[in-house]
C-alpha cells in the first residue's frame, strides 16, 4: 500500500490512506461516517463538540535552540519542552494506528516565491475538506512533485491528559519549529489547523523581508489595492466586501518587495445573522463544497438557521474563495495605495476617520484597539478597551517591533496612505448616541479609497493626535461629525472621556520596550 510518506513521521499501520480527494467523495465520506449532514442549501453542516472556536490557552511552541532567542515568549507564546513534545508526540502516533488517515497537500501562499508547501493530516474527512477549501490547492503537476516543508497532524478524537503530557486540558495545538510540525488533539474547531499555519507564516516571512498582516484585502478596477485591518466587530468583513472592487482574501495576507499576496485558497466566514439582504456574497457561497459549523438546521427541512446561536454565536462557513464572483485569483497584487485600520470606539471620542503619519500608523498597529460594549459580555458595564498587537497577538511568534518596523519601511518606500476609520460612535458614548451610519462610514472609506481626501485641510486632534479632515468630497457625510468634540453636547463629558481612552493607549504602549521615541510620542497626550 502507498504511503505518501506517513512512515517518515512515524505513522504505521493505520488503515487506508486517502490523499487530496475531490469534493464530492470527501463528503461522501463526512456524511457515512457520521461526521455531520447536508444542509438545504448543500453545504455539510458539522458540530465541532465541546470546542467551537480557538483555545488559547491551549496553544503551545516547542522551546528548541534554534529558536529560542526569536520567540517573545510569554503569556501568548507559552513554552513547551521537547521532552514533553516526544512523549505526548508518541501517543499521538499510537492513536492513530489502525485508522484511517485524510491527507491534504498543498500551499500556504499564493506567490510561488514564497508559498510554504504543507501537508495537512486528518482523523476526519470534514476537516480534511476544511483545508481543502481554506489553503492554496495544487494543480496535477504540483501535487505529483508536491514535497512538504512544514507537517500539520490533527487528531480531535485524541485527548491529552495534563497531569502526564503537561498541556493546559485535554486539547493541545503544539508547534515544533526545527521538526517543522505541528500537532493538534482534542479539539474539533478546525479554524485551529487554519491560525497554526498562519503563526508559522508569521515565523518564517519576516526573515525573509516579507509583511505577514491579519487583514483583509481588496482591489480597485484600476488596480489600487487596499488593505482593511480591524479586531471582531469593527466592519473588517463588511467595509472589505464590495462589489465595486475584486476580493484578494478576507483574513491572511503577505506584503513583500513585489506586492501583496493572500496566504489563502478559501475564506471563514462567520455566520451569526447572516442574511442574503445583508452579505449576499458570503450567503451564496454556502452551497455544495462549503462547510457550516456548528448552525442549527431544521429537523426535516435541513435549513440553516443563521440566527440561533444554540450551538455558539461563532457559527461559520468555509468555502473556496472561488466561490465569491468578484475573487482575485490567484491572489497576488500590487503594493497597497491605501490602508485601512477599523476600530469600533465605544467610548465616542475617536474621529469617524482620520489620517496617520509613518508614526501613528506604527502606534496605532501596535495598539490594534478597538472596545467592548455593555451588555456583550458578563460583568461588563462600561465600555471596556480592548487592544490586540498588530491587530493579531494570538499569532505573533517574534517581538511586535519586528511587524512594525515592517511595516513602517514598506508605508515609506511605496508612499502608502494610512487611515483610522473608527466604526463605533461618536458625540457620546455607545448606548447614549446611535452608532456611525454605515453610509458613512462607506462614504469615507469611499474617499480615501478614491483619493478625494488628498487635497482637503486637515486638523491635528488635540488629545490623539491624529489628523481630521475638515470634509468629506462628493459625499452627503455632515462636517459636524468628523470632530468628535464638536459632535458631543457636553463638552467636559468628552473631555474626561477622550483623557480616560488616551489614558488606556498610553498604559497599554509601555509594553512595547523597544519602540523608538518617535514612535511613542505618536501617541495620545494622556
Amino acid at each position: 500500500m502507498e504511503t505518501y510518506g506517513l512512515d517518515k513521521l512515524g505513522l504505521t499501520n493505520f488503515g487506508k490512506i486517502f490523499r487530496n480527494l475531490s469534493v464530492p467523495v470527501l463528503v461522501e465520506h463526512a456524511v457515512s461516517r457520521g461526521e455531520g449532514k447536508l444542509a438545504s442549501n448543500g453545504a455539510l453542516n458539522v458540530l465541532t463538540g465541546k470546542y467551537t472556536g480557538r483555545s488559547p490557552e491551549d496553544k503551545f511552541i516547542v522551546d528548541e535552540p534554534s529558536i529560542h532567542d526569536e520567540i517573545m515568549w510569554g503569556k501568548v507564546n507559552k513554552p513547551f519542552t521537547s521532552e514533553k513534545f516526544d512523549a505526548l508526540y508518541n501517543r499521538l502516533k499510537a492513536y492513530l494506528q489502525g485508522k484511517d488517515l485524510y491527507i491534504f497537500d498543498g500551499f500556504v501562499g499564493n506567490d510561488p516565491t514564497l508559498r510554504l508547501p504543507i501537508r495537512i493530516v486528518n482523523e476526519y474527512a470534514y476537516q480534511n475538506l476544511f483545508v481543502r477549501n481554506l489553503f492554496v490547492r495544487p494543480t496535477e503537476n504540483e501535487l505529483a512533485k508536491h514535497i512538504a516543508e512544514f507537517t500539520c497532524i490533527c487528531a480531535p478524537g485524541f485527548k491529552a491528559v495534563p497531569e502526564v503530557d503537561g498541556t493546559h486540558s485535554e486539547a493541545f495545538i503544539i508547534v515544533s519549529f526545527e521538526r517543522k510540525l505541528v500537532i493538534i488533539g482534542g479539539s474539533g474547531y478546525a479554524g485551529e489547523m487554519k491560525k497554526s499555519m498562519f503563526s508559522v507564516m508569521n515565523f518564517l516571512l519576516p526573515n525573509k523581508g516579507a509583511l505577514p498582516m491579519h487583514c483583509s484585502c481588496n482591489v480597485g478596477k484600476d488596480g489600487d489595492v487596499a488593505l482593511f485591518f480591524g479586531l471582531s466587530g469593527t466592519g473588517k468583513t463588511t467595509l472589505s466586501a464590495d462589489p465595486d472592487r475584486g476580493l484578494v482574501g478576507d483574513d491572511e495576507h503577505g506584503w513583500t518587495d513585489n506586492g501583496v499576496f493572500n496566504f489563502e485558497g478559501g475564506c471563514y466566514a462567520k455566520t451569526i445573522k447572516l442574511s442574503r439582504e445583508g452579505e449576499p456574497e458570503i450567503y451564496d457561497a454556502i452551497r455544495f463544497g462549503s462547510i457550516l459549523e456548528n448552525v442549527v438546521m431544521g429537523d426535516d427541512s435541513r435549513t440553516p438557521d443563521y440566527d440561533d446561536d444554540k450551538y455558539t454565536e461563532n457559527t461559520r462557513a468555509a468555502y473556496p474563495i472561488d466561490f465569491i464572483p468578484n475573487a482575485i485569483i490567484p491572489g497576488v497584487v500590487g503594493h497597497p495605495k491605501t490602508v485601512i485600520f477599523l476600530t469600533a470606539d465605544a467610548y465616542g471620542v475617536l474621529p469617524p476617520i482620520s489620517k496617520l503619519t509613518k508614526e501613528e500608523a506604527m502606534y496605532q498597529f501596535l495598539s490594534g484597539y478597538t472596545s467592548k460594549l455593555a451588555g456583550t459580555e458578563r460583568g461588563i458595564t462600561e465600555p471596556q478597551a480592548t487592544f490586540s498587537t498588530c491587530f493579531g497577538a494570538p499569532f505573533l511568534p517574534h517581538d511586535p517591533m519586528i511587524y512594525a518596523d515592517l511595516l513602517g519601511k514598506k508605508i515609506t518606500e511605496h508612499n502608502t496612505n494610512v487611515f483610522l476609520v473608527n466604526t463605533g460612535w461618536v458625540g457620546g458614548r455607545a448606548g447614549d448616541v446611535k452608532r456611525m451610519k454605515l453610509s458613512y462610514t462607506r462614504a469615507m472609506v469611499r474617499a480615501a479609497l478614491n483619493g478625494d481626501l488628498n487635497n482637503v485641510k486637515y486638523t491635528a486632534d488635540p488629545i490623539f493626535k491624529v489628523l481630521v479632515p475638515a470634509e468629506i468630497p462628493n459625499s452627503d457625510v455632515p462636517a459636524e461629525v468628523l470632530n468628535p468634540k464638536n459632535a458631543w453636547k457636553d463638552k467636559d463629558a468628552y473631555e474626561k472621556n477622550a483623557k480616560e481612552l488616551a489614558a488606556r493607549f498610553v498604559e497599554n504602549f509601555k509594553k512595547f520596550k523597544s519602540a523608538t521615541p518617535e514612535v511613542v510620542a505618536a501617541g495620545p497626550n494622556a
